[in-house]
């Protein structure tokens, strides 16, 4: 599912224009994406949180060389967990 048939389907389900529900869209992730910039987590009850993980230094290999190794520097990287609703209803 595509972005825009996301909109189109909040659109639809809630009875709201596509650009209403685009606006809707673009709020939630930006809201969430300053959350997690600030290096808090973001939790919708029933579908998951988002939070930021840190990713340890490691060694790497090249694959243009494999024979070549390369440092992988340490960073921050957006997770998501699924919640229990999200998990029941997908099994």
């Amino acid at each position: 599912m595509s972005k825009q048939d996301l909109i189109n389907a909040i659109a639809d389900a809630s009875g709201i224009t596509k650009r209403a529900a685009s606006d809707a869209l673009e709020a939630l992730i930006s809201s969430v994406t300053k959350e997690l910039k600030k290096g808090n987590s973001v939790t919708v009850t029933g579908f998951g949180t988002f939070r930021v993980s840190k990713r340890a230094a490691r060694m790497g290999v090249n694959p243009r060389n494999p024979t070549q190794k390369i440092s992988i520097p340490a960073m921050k990287v957006p997770s998501f967990k699924a919640g229990k609703t999200l998990k029941d209803a997908v099994r």
